[in-house]
């Protein structure tokens, strides 16, 4: 696909390796979107500088005050879509030097050949001089992202990604001002953009003197929010559901109670069920994993894993009971439904839903 593939570097009280990069990219033939994220007068002799050795092919986009990175993503998408129309999409860069030319000029040919995804220039956590805190934060990000969206990327945090304009369009109106937007913009890609993934050679110059505006306790937290928004949705929805079956079952019961037989129960059981499962699964279906399947398709898969489960919830329990018969048959059945909550969620996420 023809058009071009501006390179968009967000940066926030950058170093001599912003210029570095910028001297780099200064041989590309592409436009070069340099994005002052509020850095302050101390670093605008740097700016400055970069805007000199890019000439006409640099543009200098500033915030007056820190906004954050996906503010500062989200400002430059705006001005592709308004002043770039023959732009294909764009490639996102840091500005710490982690990101050769090399690397950001095959993340942007493989966004020209392949327009319709989002492409990751996915960076190595096994060799060394990587960061532990890097390490570690990514493997338990791509654990959890898996679980509870269903994504599986090698890494999550990645500022280097090939993104198409139609998407760039979706992303100016996500949900993120910093480092969780990208977080937000993997999400947002599910069922709409496929992934694809391009190794690259990362650069640290070594844990102590890798400088990165990251903060492990409140941009982890931000991120983390993300999923447990999207987790708290599925507990509400079985929760509320729980109330409501109980409900009916009340009321029910009620109505068809009768003094000779206690068929009734059972009635009332089966009824208030079908009740409840039903309204589970019109929010899991809307609300919780805003389903593209048929409804129809949808349901018989979703009513068959309810079957499922009830019949291991039971099954879990007599087995629990003959092994351990010194515990209650509730304490048993609240640790088999508890483990068979989340492996339905999973379920529901990638064969339901």
């Amino acid at each position: 696909m023809n058009g071009r593939i501006p390179i968009i570097v967000p940066a926030y009280e950058p170093d001599e390796r912003l210029i570095a990069l910028v001297q780099d990219l200064a041989e590309s033939g592409e436009m070069i979107i340099i994005v002052d994220d509020g850095s302050g007068l101390e670093y605008a002799p740097i700016f400055e500088k970069c805007k000199a050795v890019l000439g006409e092919k640099g543009i200098l986009l500033t915030h007056p005050v820190n906004r954050g990175k996906g503010r500062a993503l989200k400002t430059a998408f705006l001005f592709v879509l308004e002043h770039c129309p023959d732009a294909a999409g764009a490639v996102t860069a840091d500005s710490d030097g982690q990101h050769s030319k090399a690397a950001i000029d095959s993340v942007g040919e493989a966004l020209r050949v392949n327009p319709g995804c989002l492409v990751l220039g996915v960076r190595s956590f096994e060799g060394e001089g990587i960061p532990w805190k890097s390490m570690f934060g990514n493997k338990l990000t791509v654990k959890v992202l898996s679980y509870v969206v269903g994504i599986q990327v090698s890494d999550t945090q990645t500022g280097l990604r090939g993104i198409p304009r139609d998407f760039m369009k979706r992303l100016v109106e996500v949900k993120g001002e910093r480092f969780e937007f990208e977080t937000e913009m993997l999400i947002e890609s599910a069922g709409h953009y496929p992934i694809m993934e391009l190794p690259i050679e990362t650069i640290y110059d070594s844990e102590k003197n890798h400088q990165t505006h990251f903060d492990p306790i409140a941009d982890s937290i931000r991120i983390y929010r993300i999923f447990g928004r999207m987790f708290l949705k599925y507990i509400f929805s079985s929760v509320s559901a729980c109330a409501l079956d109980l409900l009916c079952f009340s009321v029910f019961c009620f109505f068809l109670k009768t003094e000779t037989s206690l068929h009734y129960i059972f009635a009332s059981t089966v009824l208030a069920r079908i009740v409840s499962a039903v309204y589970n699964y019109i929010i899991n279906y809307k609300v919780v994993f805003h389903s593209g399947e048929t409804v129809g398709k949808s349901s018989v898969k979703y009513f068959m894993l309810a079957a499922i489960q009830m019949g291991l919830s039971a099954l879990g329990v007599m087995v629990g009971i003959s092994i351990l018969p010194m515990i209650s048959e509730v304490v048993i059945k609240m640790i088999v439904d508890t483990v068979l909550f989340f492996v339905s969620y999973c379920m529901q996420r990638k064969y339901v839903f």
